[in-house]
Order: C-alpha cells, then structure tokens, then sequence
C-alpha cells in the first residue's frame, strides 16, 4: 500500500509583532527603529509566550508525522500560492486563521484537520482582565491541540474519525468565477470604512426573483453556516447550523430603508437561490474571509453570490459534530 502524503501547513512567526532585543545597539545610519508601543512587561511576556507556544506546537507535530508511516512536508501559508494537490490530508498549525487561509487552496477530494496552535488560557485571562486582552486562539473549527494531536490523527488516518462536508461561498464577477471560495463569509464595501457603499441587490432562483433592494450603507455582508458564528453573529445575525447549505446575508447600518425594504435587509440565499449585486460607487472591494483575498470592483460590476460552491471536507472538533446531519 502505498505511504500517504501529508502537508503541514504553517502559521508564520511574523504574524507576532517584533520589538528590538534588550541590549541590542544600533549604528547611526540607519536611525534605530522606534521603540516597541507594547511598553508593559506583561504584554511583552505574554507576546512571548503565544510565539514560543506556537513554536513548540510545530515542532510537536513535526515530530509525531515523523513517527508514522507517512510522506510530509510542511510550508509556511505565506509562501504557498498554487492549489493544494497530490497529498491525502492537510494539517494546519495555527488557528481559524490559518485553516480559512489553507481552505482557499483546496477543492472538494482533500480532508483538512486544524490544530490550535495557542489555546486561550481561562487562567491567564482571568488574572490580566484588568490590563489587556489575553485570549490566545480561538480555534473554533480545529478539532486538535498539542495534547490530543496524535490521538486525533491517528483516528484520522485509521478511518474513524470521519470528516464532515461544509459549504462555501461562490461568487461571480461581470458574470466571471472569482477562483477563491469563501468558507467563513464575504464582505462586499468600499475600501475606505468611513465612505458610503451604493449598491442594488436582489435574489433570485428558477421560479421567483425577489424586488430590488437600493443600498446606501456600509456594505454586505455573506456568511456560510461555518461564517455565522462569526462577523455576522457579532452584527446581530445568527448561529446556524453547521451542515446548512443555506447562506446568510446582512446589509450593514443601511441608511434610511424604505419600508418596503425593511424586511430584506438581513436574511437567507436559499440553496437554489443567488443572489445579484450590482456596484454603483466609482470604487469598491469584494473581501473573502478576511482581508487577506480581495477583488476589487468599480461602478457597474454585478456579482452573482452563492451557495454553488466546492463543499470543503473538514475534520471537526467534538462539541461540532452534534450540529452536523448524519
């Protein structure tokens, strides 16, 4: 039987903000970079402590693949660029982050497994409440730690932990297929926060087509079953089902909606339904999982916004699985 092939793929260390060493000195041309904004000791310690846990995290895995009777190879995300093919599984060691961004390189045939790299600590929240924000990663969709790593792979690759189908985002501009495929949600805005974003929308399927909606607002937003519980939760949407198909959508702080509208400013694209954006502002952005993929748009590009997308096969955590159909 032939070995199956593994990619790691890596949060980077960049992603934790540098600040000179103590002690280091620096010549006078060029000037010394200016000094760290993170003054307290304790922020310091902690920035530490997330980019030496991580460290320890990759290493951990690095040394369980290589214990098993398999081929791997590991890459940062930053420096992949091509779609992922010819392995049967894909790690990630980071967060939500890092499996969003490893998700955009991958079809339908390849399981991905996330592992947090840099679980919140309760403990350490608990005691720096009163100075800053403590909490580390969320990891809502990896089903693995340093702790259980090997357990969890090990079910993977025996075949009995199984992977659940989730859906994503499509979207079509001027009537072409944008290639990335959003698994969290889209935001479609003006690339300034403080402009106004002027847009039409409307849904439609093969047997109705919704009345159209004019927008003056901050923007749109779509999010997958997956995306719910995110940006769109913390808008006033809400929490569905892991397994739906269906998509949610929200205009955001719209500005003075006729009546008529009201009803449609936040609801669902049913799975036969898509729905059509039309831009009206000289510029514009379409944002997919973040801001880390973007497209731009100007007056009169249409989007064309739905469900009919590649399902993405993930390796969920336990407390995940109760929401997903059988």
């Amino acid at each position: 039987m032939a070995r199956r092939r593994v990619l790691l793929f890596l949060k980077p260390f960049d992603v934790y903000p540098p600040r000179p060493l103590a002690g280091t000195s620096f010549p006078t041309f060029p000037p010394p970079p200016p000094p760290p904004r993170a003054a307290n000791p304790k922020i310091l310690s902690y920035l530490d402590d997330r980019c030496r846990v991580h460290k320890d995290t990759i290493n951990l895995c690095k040394s369980v693949l290589e214990r098993k009777p398999l081929d791997w190879i590991s890459v940062q995300r930053n420096h992949l660029s091509n779609p992922i093919r010819d392995v049967d599984l894909v790690i990630t060691v980071g967060g939500d982050g890092t499996l969003l961004r490893a998700s955009h390189f991958l079809d339908s045939s390849i399981p991905i497994l996330g592992v947090n790299s840099d679980p919140t600590c309760s403990d350490e929240v608990d005691e720096l409440t009163d100075e800053f924000d403590a909490r580390r990663s969320t990891g809502y969709l990896c089903a693995a730690t340093a702790r259980n790593f090997e357990q969890i792979l090990d079910a993977t690759l025996a075949g009995s932990k199984h992977h659940s189908e989730l859906s994503r985002i499509s979207v079509k501009l001027n009537g072409t297929q944008i290639p990335t495929y959003a698994l969290n949600d889209i935001l479609v805005s003006h690339p300034c926060p403080a402009s106004v974003s002027r847009f039409s929308l409307r849904k439609r399927s093969s047997r109705e087509t919704s009345h159209l909606i004019n927008s003056r607002s901050s923007g749109l937003r779509v999010s997958t079953a997956t995306g719910s519980t995110a940006a769109m939760l913390s808008a006033g949407g809400f929490m569905m089902p892991i397994s739906s198909h269906e998509l949610q959508y929200m205009i955001r702080e719209p500005i003075s909606p006729t009546d008529a509208d009201k009803s449609l400013l936040h609801g669902l694209v049913k799975q036969e339904q898509h729905m059509l954006v039309v831009w009206y502002n000289q510029e514009g952005a379409v944002y997919i999982d973040g801001s880390h993929v973007t497209h731009s748009i100007q007056h009169g590009d249409t989007l064309e916004i739905s469900s009919d997308a590649p399902i993405l096969k993930v390796i969920l955590p336990e407390y995940l699985l109760t929401q997903v159909s059988l």
